[in-house]
């Protein structure tokens, strides 16, 4: 069988989302296409090595992105050609610990006010009063919104999980709002179309972000649709929401995921600090 044929069997007996599909199929012909006219069955952990730097010193490629073309290489030879790598002698990037720089409360209020289009509009609430991924927006469907119990089925999320979260009043007003002047009919129910009637993408999600952000004076370098989802899990959690509770709405599937949003949240109006207490040298 052709390596990529059985690749991609290998990929779809483990239940991995069409995403992932793309992903790994796309990264291990990159890597064959690296090796040129070499049997894979000749190379070794030194090859595997050589493309890992020439993905840092030659395409400049950031750590993550490195570590997701190398997620596709290991698997290719650990189960594809179920060839165990020396996974020492194949390290992955360190990825830098950096914290997203949040919107303030107020500029989120800026950002809706400004945004002139219902649809928009509506998107964008999604991700700040629900914390949805642009991806589980653009799935959402009429029926998955509970208006009586306020929640949104969000249907195969990120692992292919299904979960509940809430519905905001401000995003249900917004939503009603939409569907008095989109009427959107879809035939398998989506809620976001685009001009040609076909769901809308996770490219437009961002790209209607971004020019809302920029209509209210904003700054959008460097800033997507998931900075609204930050949002919404920050000020939950900074207004007393559980971080089990949070866990759940998210659809994390580690709390470690979470607690990571105990770094964004305000705690110093809470705190007294220790040279206020007394005077120095006391």
């Amino acid at each position: 069988m052709n390596i990529l044929s059985k690749l991609d069997e290998d990929i779809r007996l483990r239940g991995f989302s069409e995403k992932t599909r793309e992903a790994y199929l796309g990264n291990a012909k990159r890597y064959l296409g690296f090796l040129g006219d070499r049997a894979i069955e000749e190379t070794s952990e030194a090859d595997v090595r050589h493309y890992s730097a020439y993905l840092r010193d030659v395409r400049h490629l950031a750590p993550k992105t490195i570590n997701t073309y190398l997620d596709a290489v290991i698997f290719l030879y650990e189960v594809t050609l179920e060839r165990q790598l020396g996974r020492r002698q194949v390290p992955r990037m360190k990825l830098p610990k950096r914290l997203p720089v949040l919107l303030s409360r107020s500029e989120l209020k800026v950002l809706l006010d400004a945004t002139d289009n219902t649809k928009h509009r509506a998107m964008l609430s999604l991700g700040y009063g629900s914390g949805l991924r642009a991806s589980e927006v653009c799935n959402l469907k009429v029926g998955d919104i509970d208006s009586k119990e306020m929640r949104l089925l969000i249907r195969n999320g990120k692992g292919n999980k299904d979960r509940h979260t809430v519905l905001s009043q401000t995003s249900l007003a917004y939503l009603r709002q939409y569907w008095k002047m989109y009427r959107p009919c879809h035939p398998e129910g989506y809620l976001f179309c685009g001009h040609y009637g076909f769901p809308l993408t996770t490219d437009a999600c961002n790209s209607a972000f971004k020019a809302a952000l920029k209509r209210a004076g904003l700054a959008s370098e460097g800033r997507t649709y998931h900075l609204l989802r930050h949002c919404f899990a920050t000020y939950m959690l900074e207004d007393g929401t559980p971080l089990l509770t949070l866990k759940e709405l998210l659809g994390h599937a580690s709390l470690s995921s979470t607690m990571v949003y105990l770094h964004l949240i305000n705690v110093s109006r809470e705190l007294q600090c220790p040279i206020d207490k007394g005077a120095c040298g006391d």
